[in-house]
């Protein structure tokens, strides 16, 4: 222990490091990492976006204050563990929740508050762009925001200069280079697998058939440029060392990888960039990226297509809902269990509660339930409403009751998983989940392999997150053997040793969940009556 111990403190004090950086929706997150990919350190900032004249918004005040305050968090855990203050670091990595949109005029001054992902006022723009490039253009992408602004005639469109992602910016003011990852930029506007850029023809549509002129710009000459994973995009100013460490005991010159987006992050955290490979991340939503072997052959709103950090095309499927319902259900249990006079701890109450699952009928005794909390995309609903419905001749025991809750946080990905697998017959080999379902052992994964019809694997290190995963990408732009590709360098040297447990998929339980999903389908109409009737 020791030995270690003085293994990372020398790493540290010769700068062979690398400083991942990532901002979620509710924490921005620093992790300092060893060449052995080990993480040495850490340093967190929780914030929460606001409601501000019907936008979803962070300021960049608390932009700046949640990243100084991860860093310094890291740092001060440096000094306490090992007494030693942090000068340099071998390479550092920009992390953020994906699409959205900042727009900056020739000053650098923003035009309007930054517009996350969150916000749904772009359905317009996302439907006419999805029917002029034959290409699906999710609401929350950047793209989208640009050209409802300017449906709404908004008058700060004709003054950009730069249009980026929250990472995108980031990575600029400690850089001051206008970079992009590729997977953060195919968030922004489709991207084309052979040039690994935004896609040509559809950038000439948009500045023929949209802007015709009209605006001081053209789009590519506002958008970030474009760089894969491993590639050098740029070295931390002194006037970047002023805004990460105000202290300046950092040393400029640190090289920086590419900015990445979310979704990048958790594929290199989960070892999930190799084709035919996939992750599942289960949390308040859920979404399942799966890198595709070739193009899908129809255009799908339930499907995104995005990339991987190295340039391969992945789809998405996200739902907004996942485990609010089954949460707000155990800690009703929770309550009955306290009024009886037992003090349960979470852990065992979802465990016990878990495990009653792998006694039901096998699709859940003709039981039915909704968990949306909010509207959901993938059936259609701009709102929700937790429903819980039974019919006389349901097998309504505690077993179905679990079993139901559990496959009904996978229904809406279901949907869109089954588009993959049989309309477009996607080949999958394995599946990585994560998320506190997964704490529970067999239990989540077994629900998660019958929904999906594919071996699924839970690993420790994906428990790591997002900006481990970032650091990862910064270590690897500093890799000797650069002819590595990124699903190798992850394979024989960062998940190396590491062994997940793996869940096939049983036949009993996806028969049992295709029982369901069918009374899921057609329960639908009960969920959309509930939002029209059912008052918030």
């Amino acid at each position: 222990m020791k030995v270690k111990h003085e293994g990372m403190k020398q790493a540290i004090a010769m700068g062979e490091t690398s400083l991942g950086i990532e901002f979620g929706s509710t924490r921005i997150k620093a992790v300092l990492i060893n060449k052995q990919f080990e993480t040495i350190a850490s340093g967190s900032y929780e914030w929460e976006n606001r409601l501000e004249n019907g936008f979803w918004t962070y300021n960049l005040e608390s932009v700046i204050i949640g990243l100084q305050t991860a860093y310094r968090e890291l740092k001060d855990e440096v000094e306490q563990k090992f007494g030693i203050t942090i000068r340099s670091i071998g390479s550092i990595g920009i992390s953020a929740m994906m699409h959205g949109y900042m727009a900056f005029d020739e000053k650098g001054e923003l035009l309007v508050p930054f517009r996350t992902w969150r916000n749904a006022t772009t359905g317009q723009a996302a439907k006419e762009l999805t029917e002029r490039f034959q290409f699906n253009i999710p609401e929350r992408w950047s793209i989208a925001h640009l050209y409802q602004a300017i449906l709404n005639d908004e008058e700060h469109v004709p003054r950009i200069e730069y249009l980026t992602t929250l990472a995108g910016y980031i990575h600029w003011l400690l850089t001051g280079n206008k970079a992009i990852g590729i997977g953060d930029a195919s968030g922004m506007f489709p991207i084309d697998e052979k040039t690994k850029d935004y896609n040509q023809a559809m950038l000439d549509q948009f500045d023929d058939e949209i802007l015709m002129g009209n605006f001081p710009w053209k789009l590519k000459n506002i958008l970030p440029k474009v760089y894969t994973s491993g590639e050098h995009a740029g070295n931390l100013t002194e006037r970047g060392v002023k805004i990460l460490d105000p202290s300046q005991d950092l040393q400029p010159g640190i090289p920086f990888c590419p900015p990445e987006g979310d979704a990048g992050t958790g594929m290199v955290a989960t070892n999930s960039v190799r084709k035919r490979t996939g992750n599942i991340s289960v949390g308040t939503s859920v979404f399942a990226m799966i890198v595709l072997e070739e193009d899908l052959s129809n255009v799908y709103p339930e499907i995104d297509l995005v990339m991987t950090p190295n340039g391969s095309p992945v789809a998405m499927v996200h739902a907004n809902n996942c485990s609010s319902d089954l949460n707000a259900w155990l800690g009703l249990f929770s309550e009955f269990a306290e009024a009886m006079g037992f003090k349960v701890e979470p852990s065992q109450l979802f465990s016990v509660m878990f495990n009653k699952a792998l006694e039901a009928d096998p699709d859940g005794g003709g039981l039915l339930s909704y968990g949306y909390f909010s509207g959901e995309n993938i059936t259609g609903l701009e709102s929700g409403r937790p429903l819980f419905v039974r019919s006389p001749e349901s097998k309504f025991n505690l077993a179905n009751f679990m079993r139901t809750h559990l496959f009904t946080a996978f229904g809406a990905l279901k949907i869109g998983m089954d588009i993959l697998k049989k309309n477009e017959h996607v080949g999958i080999d394995s599946i990585l989940a994560h998320g506190g379902l997964f704490k529970t052992p067999i239990v989540g994964q077994k629900m998660v392999a019958a929904a999906m019809e594919t071996p699924v694997s839970v690993m420790e290190t994906a428990g790591e997150g997002g900006a481990w995963g970032m650091a990862i990408l910064a270590s690897y732009m500093l890799d000797e053997n650069k002819n590595d590709r990124l699903e190798d360098f992850l394979e024989q040297k960062v998940f190396k040793g590491i062994d997940g447990v793996v869940i096939n998929p049983d036949s009993t339980d996806v028969k049992g969940f295709e029982v369901f999903i069918e009374r899921y389908k057609k329960g639908l109409e009960i969920e959309r009556v509930a939002v029209d009737h059912l008052l918030q």
